[in-house]
């Protein structure tokens, strides 16, 4: 039913008649015009309409113009061209495809579990965020019909790869399991009924990684590969007797692909866990003693690798039960790492500059976001002008770049600030390491986005969620962390872009 002050007129227009239109008296003129362009297909603000005292105007008060009912009202004006069709034809989500709708989001892909595989499936994922290691995969020229199986299962993570940056929905990672398995085969473990048993993802990780080591050619800058170069750091080891003075302190170097988290009642923080296991108490036969003696292993990080993986040592084997049994405490782990304090003293002089320059440039950076802040709150335009806080910024980072050892910069793949970012975090789920379910967390590239790769189901997750991988119960927990060095010009570049 019609308003109660609605009348019906008739419209006369480029030689047609439209009778009988609905007319609401209470509403502005712009409503009538929307009606007559519904008709005519002229926009309301080509239309002319003769109106007593006028042209009607979008803001006309249609009760003052004394309308009736039946009233012919005269209307001039050119239809506009009608909307063309889409050249491509639009597609709605609910119409995408998996593989479809992934690229149009740009999510990461997944893969497929080929049976209690998830513990491949997540480490694969994790070690994605080392962009120099999938480019010197791709340069790698062997095939998968050798003998040697480390040089099989390189090449075919090499075509896994691909097949990640390519596809658009779930790939199933058949042929690497098969040459992972034949390469190590404890990862061929089957229960009683023939099902593939679950395993040990820091296992697959370690024995991953020391294949690379072994096969991967030199990287494009340097003498090593890339894994020696970018994911390896070296340890300045010092064994001590407590029981005598008289024997030699022994000092060795030796390198390392990962640091251990011990979780022990005392620690409840990453760094508290690593410090913890740097130094023990071993015993061994003493020669100076003649005997079976106490010593103090120390060691302390000589050089610090582009990438840092730590191990949450959560696992103990439990012998009444015959399984590696889980440590369930929460330890807290940063999203941004300060690793000068496992350095020895001669790395940490080189680094204390560079920590000290560091916290310039956060402190200028902080300010330039207090900056914006009140601008775009205040309504204050954007000029091309150089504010104070953002000539602040540049000149930190340029101190911050001054600051860097000369020797430190020169060795390609180490980290010569001491600084690091989470990049990527393996979690388990579970209460023994052969058993549960392993997923990965890892950033996009050099965004602040996160995504869970739950075997082919990915999916973004905000900041906080990997904040509760800390542990304290049975909910995911972080196994293993992999951090990279601090980009701190691209940080600020970020900064200027704002």
């Amino acid at each position: 039913m019609p308003p109660a002050n609605t009348i019906k007129v008739n419209v006369k227009w480029s030689g047609k008649k439209f009778d009988d239109i609905e007319l609401n008296l209470d509403e502005p003129g712009l409503v009538f015009k929307a009606q007559l362009f519904a008709l005519t297909g002229v926009e309301p603000d080509r239309q002319k309409i003769i109106v007593k005292g006028g042209m009607l105007k979008d803001d006309t008060d249609m009760t003052r113009l004394g309308l009736k009912a039946g009233q012919n009202l005269m209307m001039m004006g050119t239809a506009g061209e009608l909307p063309k069709a889409p050249e491509k034809k639009i597609l709605f989500a609910e119409d995408m495809t998996e593989a479809t709708l992934n690229k149009a989001m740009d999510i990461p892909i997944g893969l497929v579990n080929l049976g209690n595989t998830c513990y491949m499936n997540a480490t694969l994922q994790c070690l994605r965020v080392v962009p120099e290691l999938i480019q010197d995969l791709q340069k790698y020229s062997g095939g998968t019909d050798n003998l040697d199986a480390g040089s099989n299962m390189t090449a075919s993570l090499r075509d896994l790869y691909r097949q990640l940056n390519a596809s658009g929905h779930g790939v199933m990672p058949a042929g690497f399991l098969t040459y992972l398995r034949k390469a190590f085969p404890q990862f061929s473990q089957q229960g009683r009924d023939g099902v593939w048993m679950q395993q040990d993802a820091e296992e697959c990780w370690s024995q991953l990684i020391s294949t690379l080591k072994a096969k991967l050619p030199p990287h494009a800058e340097g003498k090593h590969n890339v894994v020696a170069q970018f994911m390896q750091g070296e340890f300045t080891t010092t064994l001590k007797c407590d029981e005598t003075a008289d024997e030699e302190v022994i000092v060795t170097k030796e390198p390392f692909a990962k640091l251990d988290c011990h979780i022990s009642s005392n620690v409840n923080y990453l760094h508290n866990g690593i410090l913890e296991s740097l130094d023990q108490k071993i015993e061994k036969n003493s020669t100076t003693l003649g005997r079976s003696a106490t010593y103090t292993k120390s060691q302390r990080i000589s050089r610090l690798p582009a990438y840092l993986t730590v191990n949450f040592v959560r696992f103990f084997w439990k012998p009444t039960e015959q399984v590696k049994a889980k440590i369930l405490r929460k330890v807290k782990f940063p999203f941004e790492l300060d690793a000068s304090q496992f350095c020895t003293t001669e790395l940490q002089a080189k680094l204390t500059n560079t920590k000290m320059k560091l916290r310039e440039l956060d402190n200028a950076e902080t300010a330039l976001k207090r900056r914006q802040r009140l601008d775009k709150e205040a309504g204050r335009m954007e000029t091309d002008d150089i504010s104070d806080e953002q000539k602040a910024v540049q000149a930190a980072q340029a101190a911050l770049e001054g600051s860097l050892d000369p020797e430190l910069v020169q060795d390609v793949g180490c980290n010569p600030s001491g600084q690091y970012e989470l990049a990527a975090v393996l979690t388990h789920t579970g209460r023994t390491a052969d058993s549960g379910h392993y997923i990965g967390w890892a950033k996009k590239g050099d965004t602040d986005e996160w995504y869970k790769y739950d075997d082919d189901k990915v999916s973004p997750v905000q900041k906080d969620d990997i904040m509760k991988l800390d542990g304290g119960g049975d909910f995911h927990v972080a196994y293993l962390a992999l951090y990279r060095s601090r980009s701190f010009k691209a940080q600020t570049e970020a900064f200027k872009a704002e």
